[in-house]
């Protein structure tokens, strides 16, 4: 039978008799009062919103299916919003993604860190106050050769760090075509201005040449200041100035020169097949007094900031008041000496890393790999679309080696006819509904899953099962 819904209304019991519910009372018990009130109160308006636009309901009030619905609310506002997901993009270092994923014993080494107290800023041998960059020092003058170093939260608090004590109030002459824009439009020229210094644009965005570099000190410069384009390249006509040259036309004025690598590696990539990149020990060997560059792009590490150089300019950046903060935490040191340690041993490195063993990955392993998972994907499809092999190729990514691509595998799936372009979003919009989301990249009208960095396989396999195409007819 049905109840109008004034009825209906006056069958809903009050929010406090609900609460005494023996389930709510089992919800209350496992996540406290004030969600699972809040919940409750949730509920209750959707019923009465649905009810006053004149809807019927079926039967009397339906206490089991309230408190249901009161427990799906509560863990929808308990679930965690940072989630894991598969990377099958092609951008290895995929910036909306976390860039490099940690390795397990990083991992560790900051829940460790995180449960028990250490010796954050205390000095074990002296019995007295320590500082906090000490822990992974070491490791960064070791591997880059630099007589000091520190760590700020990231790459561009580094060089904001650095141009704000070494330039404050005066100039610091770059090149226009180093002018770069980073993620999220933050620009280098914003990034100076906010530092308090004053750019000095020189030569133009495909050419720049020493003189022009030697014409625009002033007795107001400051610094120079190369900044390595990682993430794109100019072609064609074009002319840059050596660091080495740079490194003795500063030395020449008395004035600190500065090299900020953006992404950075301690490393050469070629000994590991890949392109080559700069490192910092490259940089300081060619005359740098200090270097900046990215701990979490391709160094492999937790976000975070690195200089090396110079030991009295190091010094004088620790004593900025701004190095407070932008200092980090006992989680980040944590993870970052664990990673460090593993550059010790260079032949192991590729094990030891999972963005540089996902970079490195063969291709032919990657077309086997995608062999293996076809038909499951085929058969998750339900006959609702279509799935197929494709050679492709991936990039690094964050911001590093722009145009250079690796080879690798994906699975497209597509639906034929004149809807492909259009259902590819919803294909697209189906993987990133599974337990763990699956986000590729949408092309020529096919969700395309990348398979470089895919190394939980198993649990993509068994996930498909809750693959839902709704929209798509069969």
């Amino acid at each position: 039978m049905l109840n109008t819904a004034p009825a209906a209304r006056r069958a809903i019991p009050s929010l406090d008799k609900l609460l005494r519910l023996e389930g709510i009372q089992s919800l209350i018990a496992r996540h406290g009062r004030a969600l699972v009130t809040a919940a409750a109160r949730g509920e209750l308006a959707a019923l009465r919103a649905t009810l006053s636009h004149g809807s019927a309901v079926q039967g009397a009030f339906d206490e089991a299916a309230f408190v249901a619905r009161c427990a799906e609310r509560v863990e929808r506002e308990i679930a965690p919003s940072l989630r894991p997901v598969f990377n099958l993009t092609g951008t290895v270092l995929h910036t909306n993604l976390g860039r490099a994923p940690m390795p397990e014993y990083a991992a560790r080494a900051v829940a460790r860190a995180m449960t028990r107290p250490v010796n954050l800023e205390f000095d074990l041998g002296g019995g007295e106050r320590g500082e906090r960059d000490r822990h992974v020092e070491r490791w960064l003058t070791r591997l880059s050769g630099a007589e000091a170093a520190l760590i700020v939260n990231n790459n561009a608090a580094a060089v904001y760090l650095a141009l704000n004590t070494l330039a404050l109030k005066k100039e610091v002459p770059v090149s226009r075509g180093e002018l770069i824009e980073i993620g999220g439009a933050f620009r280098m020229p914003d990034i100076m201005a906010r530092s308090g210094v004053k750019l000095v644009e020189v030569g133009t965005t495909n050419r720049t040449h020493l003189k022009d570099y030697a014409a625009a000190i002033g007795p107001r410069t400051a610094a120079l200041m190369k900044v390595h384009t990682s993430n794109y390249a100019i072609e064609g006509f074009t002319a840059s100035v050596a660091e080495r040259d740079l490194a003795a036309l500063a030395r020449k004025h008395r004035i600190p020169f500065i090299v900020d690598l953006g992404s950075g590696i301690l490393v050469d990539l070629e000994e590991y097949g890949l392109p080559h990149e700069p490192t910092p020990r490259e940089a300081l060997a060619s005359g740098a007094d200090l270097v900046t560059f990215s701990g979490d792009k391709l160094l492999g590490g937790p976000q975070a900031g690195l200089v090396v150089g110079r030991a009295d300019l190091v010094e004088r950046l620790r004593r900025n008041p701004m190095k407070r903060a932008l200092r980090v935490d006992k989680m980040t040191l944590a993870a970052l000496e664990a990673v460090l340690t593993a550059y010790a041993d260079p032949g192991r490195l590729r094990a030891a890393l999972p963005a540089l063993a996902a970079l490195t990955r063969p291709a032919d392993e990657i077309r086997e790999q995608a062999g293996r998972l076809l038909p499951a994907v085929t058969a998750a499809l339900r006959g609702k679309a279509e799935a197929e092999i494709l050679a492709c190729r991936s990039q690094i990514g964050s911001g590093s080696l722009p145009t250079d691509l690796i080879p690798s595998a994906a699975i497209a799936v597509s639906v034929s006819g004149k809807r492909r372009g259009a259902l590819a979003a919803t294909i697209a919009s189906a993987f990133r509904a599974l337990p763990v989301p699956v986000i590729g990249r949408v092309k020529d009208g096919a969700f395309v899953m990348d398979l470089r960095c895919l190394d939980h396989e198993q649990e993509f396999v068994e996930q498909l099962k809750h693959l839902d195409l709704k929209g798509i007819e069969e």
